[in-house]
């Protein structure tokens, strides 16, 4: 490019958000170092911290959703949303941006609404199955909608470019063969191995179902790397102090997920957006247990999309006391239902999406 490049990108509130707005400027910038990168994030809001730590300038606007559980403090909300919408356009209009990318959020809304009304070119990516609202509003504007599946209700289909979630680099490039993975983490390579995960901060639903059938694993001699979280760890440890536990590998956190995704023949998991972009790049079979309290469920919709294609299996919350043990046991006791969940797997694995999101808003841009 002869002149220097500059882009606004937009998400927040969550990691989900974050970390594919993150992945996608990286990508940029591994392409053209000197371009000028703006980040605009929900004061408050963990982008500030995130988004800095990456390398990337931002600056913050005050706006908020819905209370949902609270009323009353949303009075303010339409002020916030002017207040918000103003400071937006202030801030587009002062750096004068390319393009822009949303990759949902509270502070993607005003952003990018601003952007499209100067006659900036917006690119959307959606993580989950479901569209978030401020997503779909925007993509009436966009110039293209990335997602990480086919089919996403609430956008418009000839928008929609299927080319899945950015991930971690050392997902994509760290994975290990299994047996020598499992020696890594001091554990039986010739044994089945379960990963259980629920997010950063643990699951206790997840938790409370490993408590329950801990005595049905060690009869089965599985073995079992559990990740309890914080807030329940030391509970857990305490708790399986007389349990045959040579097995069992109880951590409040997994640092090396990747070395943790290679160890598995089986994983359990929260369905999380870039949750299950990464175990479809992992290709290990899964047991999903979605967080039912997900904004309009859209985990529940996420996990139902692979289970459509036999590439997962699926509990609910409310069903894991009746199907949790044998829903998994079923799972561990058949090699060829693990091997069909991991050939399917494929479907939803795109390990070069960063990529070729980036390839697909230049082409578009020079269309």
């Amino acid at each position: 490019m002869n002149k220097k490049l500059k882009v606004v990108l937009s998400g927040g509130g969550t990691g989900g958000h974050i970390f594919p707005a993150i992945a996608i400027a990286d990508e940029i910038r591994r392409r053209f170092p000197d371009t000028e990168f703006l980040f605009i994030g929900a004061n408050g809001k963990m982008e500030m911290e995130k988004v800095p730590q990456a390398g990337y300038k931002i600056e913050g606007i005050d706006i908020a959703g819905i209370d949902r559980g609270n009323i009353l403090s949303n009075l303010g909300l339409p002020f916030k949303i002017l207040k918000s919408l103003f400071k937006s356009k202030r801030i587009i209009k002062s750096f004068a941006p390319d393009f822009a990318v949303g990759t949902g959020g509270f502070a993607s809304g005003p952003a990018l609404y601003e952007a499209s009304k100067m006659g900036i070119p917006i690119f959307i990516q959606e993580q989950n199955a479901h569209a978030g609202v401020t997503n779909k509003i925007l993509s009436k504007k966009a110039k293209a909608v990335f997602t990480a599946y086919p089919k996403v209700e609430g956008f418009p289909a000839e928008k929609i470019k299927f080319l899945g979630n950015p991930i971690r680099e050392n997902i994509i490039t760290g994975m290990a063969e299994t047996a020598l993975a499992k020696e890594k983490m001091g554990l039986n390579k010739d044994k089945l191995t379960i990963l259980s995960v629920g997010g950063s901060l643990g699951s206790r639903t997840l938790n409370n179902a490993w408590r329950s059938h801990l005595n049905e694993l060690v009869k089965k001699d599985y073995q079992l790397i559990w990740q309890t979280g914080k807030l329940d760890y030391k509970d857990i440890v305490e708790e399986t102090k007389g349990i045959n536990s040579r097995n069992i590998q109880i951590l409040e956190f997994i640092k090396d997920m990747e070395l943790a995704y290679s160890a598995a023949d089986i994983i359990v998991s929260r369905a999380g957006a870039i949750a299950i972009s990464e175990l479809a790049v992992a290709k290990k079979p899964v047991l999903l247990v979605p967080f039912p309290f997900a904004a309009e469920d859209h985990q529940t919709k996420n996990a139902m999309n692979l289970v459509e294609k036999n590439a997962a299996r699926m509990v609910k919350d409310s069903e894991m006391q009746d199907k949790f043990w044998d829903t998994l046991n079923e799972i561990c006791s058949s090699e060829s239902i693990r091997n069909e969940m991991s050939h399917n797997l494929e479907y939803f694995a795109k390990p070069n999406a960063a990529k070729e999101i980036v390839d697909e808003i230049f082409s578009t841009l020079m269309r």
